[in-house]
């Protein structure tokens, strides 16, 4: 056995962040009468949201902002496409979305199947996510998978954020792990691979959406069953 250690990522690797986004603000829209106070199109409301969020996590990752300022703005701003300026609204659609979206339980394809025979085949299974601890947690517990990972190792828990190598330190001190039994699976090239790379590890490119890419990680996969030629 090469590896002994497996550390996934979270959010658009096995839990689809997207899809599950997609449902919590599709409710959110309905039970807050959204279409009234001028979200006219729920279809570019969701396709600017996802574009927000994508922009203000990566600042995140960069120390540019905070968590809280992430939280609201990705609801300000996206208020604010639609020219609503009402921070109230934008307020209270950031609490329930977090009270919402971690109980969705959308997987991608094969999670719960690959993640009982890499068990069964005696690896170590553990999570280093740029999530919030309790979010993460929740995401776990809700969706079914949390007996699967005996470390998780969050951004809020640790300290650091991934591609910091200084996460991947942690985690290793944290599962007792050495880098050479080691490897990383994620979905997000600049995030989990390049971190990867940082750390000394191998990596697995979990690469959902056929990205193209001139990076090189140590395995590229499309579909998560696909592990199974790996592992």
């Amino acid at each position: 056995m090469k590896y002994r250690h497996l550390f996934f990522d979270l959010d658009h690797t096995l839990w689809d962040f997207e899809a599950n986004s997609k449902a919590t603000l599709k409710e959110l829209y309905q039970s807050l009468d959204l279409e009234k106070k001028g979200i006219y199109n729920f279809g570019l409301f969701y396709k600017n949201y996802l574009e927000h969020n994508e922009k203000l996590w990566e600042r995140y990752r960069n120390g540019y902002i905070k968590q809280e300022d992430l939280r609201i703005k990705r609801m300000r701003h996206s208020l604010l496409d639609f020219k609503i300026a009402d921070e109230e609204l934008a307020q209270a659609m950031s609490v329930k979305f977090l009270e919402l979206l971690p109980t969705r339980t959308i997987l991608f394809p094969f999670t719960k199947e690959i993640l009982e025979y890499l068990s069964g085949k005696g690896y170590i299974l553990h999570l280093i996510t740029n999530g919030f601890e309790e979010v993460q947690h929740r995401k776990l517990k809700y969706s079914g998978i949390e007996m699967f990972f005996k470390e998780v190792i969050t951004s809020e828990g640790s300290g650091y954020l991934k591609p910091n190598k200084e996460i991947f330190d942690y985690a290793f001190r944290k599962a007792n792990a050495s880098p050479a039994e080691s490897i990383m699976l994620g979905d997000t090239l600049e995030v989990d691979i390049q971190g990867a790379m940082n750390a000394g590890i191998d990596q697995v490119f979990v690469n959902h959406h056929g990205i193209v890419t001139e990076m090189q990680p140590t395995y590229t996969i499309t579909s998560l069953n696909q592990l199974k030629a790996i592992f």
